[in-house]
């Protein structure tokens, strides 16, 4: 594991480059996200660290330009903006995990290795999942409903594919955010059911069945009938 520490407070790069090479991990640090992208073209990183609040381009913009450059590199943001928009931002943008300051060095390291081990798996087959008319091409990520092809989010695809090949299986709000974000549930957020939200509206809002059921006291489950 190689990881590029994006911050521009220097005693927090500096702590966490410390803490990463005491576990053995090659860190190297970057103040700004001209910096990185410069360090990131000079040598290949598995891991970026990044802080939302950067000069000259923040960190969500900076987080966009590696998904689209760098697809397999893991993203973990490392900010004190903690609200649950800020999350959903962080997401949207192709973060894989959000940790928000103050944090306990353990749990950095632990999400650090979750969303390494994750992407380290090798190359999906070319499948579709089908449930009723909705379809999902794992690798193309190509969705469609009837003769609708639906536009998803990184994250609303991987919460789609989580369900497709979970079907008729009761799910909790836990399984999910430890399956889809690879993360501990925080049972003071609600992202998982904002994610939820926004992928209903896109597969089930306009079509019948609907196939995104909420079960109370439970969390969701993926089935064709409504019963």
């Amino acid at each position: 594991m190689r990881v590029l520490i994006v911050d521009d407070e220097e005693e927090v790069a500096s702590f966490i480059k410390s803490g990463l090479e005491d576990y053995g991990i090659v860190a190297d640090t970057a103040a700004d996200a001209i910096i990185g992208q410069k360090m990131m073209a000079e040598k290949s990183y598995t891991s970026v660290i990044l802080d939302i609040n950067l000069p000259i381009i923040n960190g969500y913009e900076f987080c966009q330009i590696i998904r689209e450059r760098y697809r397999d590199v893991a993203i973990l943001m490392l900010t004190a903006l903690g609200s649950t928009e800020h999350k959903l931002t962080g997401f949207d943008v192709g973060a894989d995990d959000y940790l928000v300051k103050p944090f306990e060095f353990r749990e950095l390291m632990a999400r650090l290795r979750a969303i390494n081990r994750r992407r380290a798996v090798g190359p999906i087959e070319s499948v579709v999942l089908k449930m009723a008319d909705l379809e999902l091409n794992v690798k193309s990520k190509e969705v469609r409903r009837g003769n609708r092809k639906l536009t998803l989010t990184a994250r609303e695809l991987a919460l789609l594919e989580y369900f497709m090949k979970n079907p008729n299986k009761a799910m909790t709000r836990a399984e999910i955010a430890e399956n889809v974000w690879d993360v501990s549930f925080d049972t003071g957020t609600n992202v998982v059911d904002v994610y939820v939200n926004y992928l209903r509206k896109k597969i089930d809002k306009d079509f019948s069945p609907k196939l995104i059921h909420t079960l109370s006291g439970i969390g969701y489950i993926m089935k064709e009938d409504e019963t």
